[in-house]
């Protein structure tokens, strides 16, 4: 693949910083700006001082820089987590949260889970009472609200990556700013891009009420190396052979450094990981082989940490990636950046109501944050599959997620905080639309978690406090109802992680593999098929979790053990805190009744030609994993729990219902959708 390379298309102050590892310091208050040229060892103490003086601290540096790792520390040592207090630092994914645990709990020569913890979703790694600095994600210590309304633990709350602006991260910041006036005494580090810090700031100072400022912001500048970016002469139809194109010449013509590849999700990751596999094979023997690794969100955390982990002897590592490794990771030895420029995001369908997975171009933010992780270590390069042109095609930044997805499940939260005007809950701006506020609030009604006044109803409390989205939720809870709920415990938890098939996609799957995977399916729909999968895997008779015998089916070990972990804290939720039965009921119709009392707004009905549309008209595909790809369903009607939007828009984990179910479990969604 031929690469353009124009003479002037890396911006300075993106790819090559500082000098010799000085830091500069700039300390803005209110509207007049301090500019102190600080060395190293004299960031600890600006960095305590500002603490110290202001309730709020906006630290602006880019990854790498080491605000993560060195933040918290500087604060455990100043004293900020004495007398049982501790000092939180959020991370916006799950593998940054462990990682830099655990890279941080090595520095300060502790055991990870004594000192130094984490705490993601399902897993909780710290101690009741030794803990002093916990890394978590901003959704666990939102939902931590739901019971500690003050967060009074905490002494200082740092809030990292505050510039992507996640729906959980924008709705925290907001709380904290409602949490100050009743805490004088809590202090927040929210760590921001440049572009994002006078913002963050000012919605402080505005919040506060006076004219004196509140929050002060901290610029880093750390050395990074240079990088030399390239682009394609034209537009790449297909990015991803395209991207294993550009690592294969990198591979070839380079003669050290690891690959980072950005794609857009698992199916392109997979697919560009089986195709470096099969050109290795065709390589002549030699060479430093190919350590090929994924990285995405919803990957086993052990898989995920080994993507981070140093390539083996002999190897040079490939990681190909979703924009996780954009931000909050650091993959030390990447010296080349493969970006295909685009990123899949959840987007409202203003048309359909729906929210829809879909592919679209990365922002330029995000563009120079991926070039820069080629500089970290030594100078790198990256290629960039789109013309340069394009790059002033893209937008600035990324849009806040709170303003472009379904609001149902925050707004069901903030109620259960006990705000109830939400029309006068100041969100970090922009606020979501209003229209968007009334179709959550509208479906929350019809889910029976509000009242027609949209006060929240004894269900909403549950549905709001569950460790699910409220729809699998509202499944579970009909599932203690009918007596099945064993069984709806296991679906939400085979949900919860990636497909347990190794090749998921029916397009490019080995004919073993699709064989090993007939075993599985059931005709009422891929839920009960990852039931069949699951009963399996832990059957005595079959394997009893085994890595063989998950081998021999073409199954994820990893992905199956997690499940199973998962399951389990699921269980002792339902039974503990619900307090409702644990049965199974060995019922297929059952289970797919509970299922649509879950999911009766994303429906769609099978059409003669193989579609499935809509209540709005809109057209749907089956997607390449699910069991109704090559299969007609048994009934007209369907539920989805995902709808995936790439060359065409697909349905995902398609579950078969009947309309009358649907008339009876929701007579006034439906209803309405009919009037609309």
């Amino acid at each position: 693949m031929a690469f353009w390379k124009p003479g002037a298309q890396r911006p300075a102050s993106d790819l090559d910083r500082g000098d010799d590892g000085a830091l500069d310091a700039v300390a803005l208050v209110g509207s007049g700006v301090e500019r102190t040229r600080l060395p190293v060892h004299r960031y600890r103490q600006a960095l305590l001082a500002l603490v110290e003086r202001y309730p709020v601290v906006v630290v602006v540096g880019h990854t790498g820089c080491g605000k993560t790792t060195q933040i918290p520390q500087f604060l455990l040592e100043a004293g900020w987590a004495a007398e049982q207090r501790q000092v939180v630092c959020t991370q916006p994914r799950r593998v940054a949260a462990s990682s830099v645990a655990a890279r941080v709990a090595d520095e300060t020569h502790t055991c990870l889970g004594d000192v130094i913890g984490y705490a993601v979703r399902f897993e909780d790694c710290t101690h009741p009472t030794r803990t002093r600095v916990r890394y978590t994600t901003p959704g666990l210590l939102f939902r931590e609200c739901l019971s500690d309304p003050l967060l009074s633990r905490y002494s200082v709350i740092m809030v990292d990556e505050a510039h992507e602006r996640g729906a959980y991260t924008d709705l925290l910041i907001a709380l904290l700013q409602k949490i100050r006036r009743k805490r004088p005494d809590l202090r927040m580090i929210l760590a921001s891009a440049t572009m994002d810090a006078e913002a963050f700031a000012r919605y402080f100072d505005a919040a506060h009420g006076t004219s004196e400022a509140v929050s002060t912001i901290l610029s880093i500048e750390g050395r990074t190396f240079p990088v030399d970016v390239a682009y394609t002469a034209a537009p790449v139809r297909d990015y991803v052979a395209a991207a294993v194109d550009a690592v294969w010449a990198l591979h070839i013509a380079e003669p050290a450094g690891d690959i980072l590849v950005f794609l857009t999700g698992r199916d392109d990751i997979d697919a560009t990981l089986q195709a470096l596999a099969d050109r290795q094979a065709q390589a002549p023997p030699g060479g430093l082989r190919l350590h090929l690794l994924p990285l995405y969100a919803s990957l086993a955390l052990d898989e995920q940490r080994a993507a981070l982990a140093p390539a083996p002897r002999g190897t040079r590592k490939v990681v190909v990636a979703t924009n996780v490794a954009e931000t909050s990771v650091t993959i030390d030895g990447v010296r080349f950046v493969v970006d295909a420029g685009l990123v899949k995001v959840r987007m409202r369908d203003p048309a359909t109501g729906l929210d829809t997975l879909a592919t679209r171009p990365t922002s330029r933010a995000a563009a120079f944050q991926r070039a820069g992780r080629a500089g970290r270590t030594a100078p790198g390069k990256c290629l960039r599959l789109y013309p340069a042109s394009q790059l002033a095609q893209m937008p600035a930044a990324d849009t806040p997620e709170l303003v472009r997805c379904d609001l149902a499940m925050y707004l069901l939260q903030l109620k259960a905080l006990g705000i109830d005007n939400l029309a006068r809950f100041e969100f970090v701006p922009p606020a979501p639309p209003a229209a968007h506020m009334a179709r959550a609030l509208t479906f929350l009604a019809s889910m029976q978690a509000l009242d027609e006044y949209g006060r929240l109803l004894p269900l909403g409390e549950q549905l709001a406090e569950a460790p699910l989205e409220p729809m699998m939720a509202r499944a579970v809870l009909w599932g203690a109802q009918r007596g099945c709920a064993d069984e709806l415990v296991t679906i939400a938890a085979m949900l919860s992680v990636a497909t347990p098939f190794l090749h998921s996609d029916h397009r490019a799957a080995d004919p073993r593999a699709e064989i090993a995977r007939r075993k599985f399916v059931a005709e009422e729909g891929d839920a009960l098929t990852l039931l069949n999968v699951y009963d399996a895997f832990v059957d005595p008779q079959q394997g009893r979790c085994s890595a063989a015998w998950a081998a021999r089916h073409a199954l994820n070990y990893a992905t199956l053990k997690r499940a199973q972990a998962i399951r389990a804290q699921l269980a002792q939720y339902v039974t503990l805190h619900w307090r409702l039965p644990l049965r199974a009921s060995h019922d297929a119709t059952q289970l797919r009744y509970c299922l649509a009392a879950g999911f009766f707004q994303q429906t769609a009905q099978w059409m003669p030609d193989g579609t499935f549309r809509t209540l709005h008209g809109t057209t749907l595909h089956a997607h390449p994993s699910s069991v109704y790809f090559t299969r007609t369903p048994p009934s007209r009607w369907v539920v989805y729990t995902e709808l995936v939007h790439t060359t065409q828009p697909m349905i995902r984990d398609v579950t078969a219902v009947d309309e009358a179910w649907l008339l009876q479990l929701a007579p006034h969604y439906y209803e309405t959708r009919r009037k609309a």
